[in-house]
């Protein structure tokens, strides 16, 4: 008989706080990536990080928007989801943590994240009800996971187990550690499949824009006239590229839109003829094409958020009319013109302004192209001299008639004015700002732009001295930029260069600096610079 006493099994000692840690970010990204698999079944933006992020955006305050945008530019998206992200991965630490000691309340917590990610994507513009559930899946995916392995964090520590045969807890860790590394490679499979799905999910959207074959216009933009580009090196080209065309907006994911199912709406107040569009009806109307500047209420003095491009489509006031719309100031009862995308977003335009004979368009085409994803594939409106917010609406899908008073679109709830006409603006492109030029003549060239008013001047002045008329590139009408350049003799030392412009009804543009909130900054661009000795540095 054995008379040694059997030793129990000894209570583990408390696992570190850091092994939580681990173990909820690894939970943290299993939820994520479950959710990643499961919006590709549902759409992209029912995603819990896309939800969140929209969410955030929608309750962001118009200064705090514009600081982004002149902080990260077009890059504000990618590191507004990084911060989601990275928020998330502290809740998810945390929840870990807190495992340790009580593990249902860590686990519970690591669920509750799930219910609150459904609640905000069922609170999202166009949203159903199974946007809700790659959020709920995510949910039990962390949850599920946290549980397994914070089980295998507390197991009781086995009978045999001897003190200075490789540490307290050198069994557990193994275990856990075979654990995390299967969750973690699980949740990394279920990530990259729901990726691929996506990618397939889109193929049909990618393959409609592939096969679009933009018929030509009815009536084609007039030819470039000689001297419209001045070639000068450093200046903005006439036309911007599509790839170089500034983009600001609010969808964190792009929408991708198959033109073989797209329709439009146009519907509301004072549509005697409420009309259903397809893409298919629009290329077999007559089309127009013109080239027209769009500016951003966003864009600073002297910033980059404005784009020339020749733009295709259907005259917007002949759809209108065609609906029974009449402009109010012939009677009609509607004053608004609301164009709502396929992700939610609402922007208001006057009627009076689509209907007084600009050519507001309904755009299919970009700069000889299909209009890219980026900037509203399938369709857009393009309404020169409105801001954009007001004018542009992208990836659109509905048009509804109404007044101000009745209803606020997105932007104006947040701050922004009803009333957004384009400021006349002026901007320094060559030289840049601290640039150190040699003395001697220098090429002082941008552009300016007043659209539907034009430009008939822009001056730049040195160091505060009398103003000097710059020479301009030939105009290309009412609706677009305008290339400038002044032959500045510059001396050594610094200098500071400003520039203003004069619109076509004479108004010069104001040197009272503005913010863009709420209708358009304003202001003289200044530029600073050093220009050396000949030959010096």
């Amino acid at each position: 008989m054995d008379t040694e006493a059997e030793t129990p099994a000894e209570p583990t000692a408390e696992p570190k706080l850091w092994l939580g840690a681990v173990a909820g970010l690894a939970a943290g990204f299993a939820g994520l990536c479950t959710a990643e698999l499961a919006a590709a079944a549902v759409r992209p933006e029912s995603s819990p990080v896309t939800a969140v992020g929209g969410a955030v955006v929608d309750r962001t305050p118009a200064f705090v928007k514009d600081w982004a945008i002149r902080q990260f530019g077009t890059a504000d998206k990618v590191v507004l989801l990084a911060g989601v992200v990275v928020l998330l991965a502290c809740v998810a630490a945390a929840a870990g943590m807190l495992a340790v000691r009580r593990r249902a309340a860590g686990v519970a917590v690591a669920g509750a994240f799930g219910v609150l990610g459904a609640a905000t994507a069922l609170s999202r513009p166009e949203a159903g009800a199974r946007d809700a559930l790659p959020s709920l899946a995510g949910g039990v995916a962390a949850a599920g996971v946290l549980l397994l392995l914070a089980t295998a964090l507390s197991r009781p520590r086995p009978a045999w187990w001897q003190p200075g045969a490789g540490g307290a807890w050198a069994l557990d860790r193994r275990g856990f550690g075979r654990l995390l590394t299967a969750a973690l490679a699980v949740s990394a499979g279920a990530g990259l499949a729901g990726r691929r799905l996506g990618a397939f999910g889109s193929a049909g959207a990618t393959a409609s824009r592939a096969g679009v074959r933009l018929p030509p216009p009815a009536s084609p933009a007039p030819p470039l006239p000689a001297g419209v580009e001045l070639r000068v090196p450093g200046l903005s080209p006439f036309l911007t590229p599509n790839r170089d065309f500034y983009r600001v907006d609010t969808a964190l994911v792009v929408p991708r839109v198959d033109a073989d199912t797209w329709s439009l709406r146009i519907h509301g107040t004072g549509v005697t003829r409420p009309l259903t569009l397809t893409f298919a009806d629009l290329l077999a109307r007559p089309l127009v094409e013109r080239d027209i500047t769009l500016a951003c209420v966003s864009n600073e003095v002297g910033g980059p958020y404005v784009g020339n491009a020749r733009w295709l489509g259907v005259p917007l006031a002949d759809l209108l009319r065609e609906a029974g719309v009449r402009p109010p100031s012939r009677g009609g009862p509607a004053d608004q013109l609301v164009a709502r995308s396929v992700d939610g977003m609402t922007l208001g335009t006057p009627v009076e302004a689509v209907m007084d004979g600009r050519d507001a368009l309904l755009a299919i085409g970009m700069n000889g192209e299909p209009l890219p994803f980026d900037h509203g594939f399938p369709v857009r409106m393009v309404v020169p001299g409105l801001y954009g917010y007001v004018s542009a609406c992208k990836w659109l899908r509905e048009l509804r008639l109404t007044t101000f008073a009745e209803y606020d679109a997105y932007w104006i709830r947040r701050g922004w004015a009803e009333q957004a006409p384009v400021k006349t603006q002026s901007r320094i492109d060559t030289p840049r700002p601290f640039a150190k030029p040699a003395a001697g003549r220098v090429a002082v060239a941008g552009v300016a732009w007043a659209q539907h008013r034009g430009i008939d001047r822009v001056e730049v002045r040195v160091d505060g001295g009398p103003w000097q008329q710059a020479r301009l590139a030939a105009p290309d009408g009412v609706d677009t930029w305008r290339q400038w350049v002044w032959e500045w003799d510059a001396e050594p030392g610094s200098h500071t260069l400003e520039a203003r412009a004069t619109d076509g009804t004479g108004a010069p543009q104001t040197g009272e600096r503005a913010g863009t909130v709420p209708d358009g900054a304003t202001g003289w661009h200044t530029v600073t610079v050093r220009v050396a000795e000949r030959g010096g540095a």
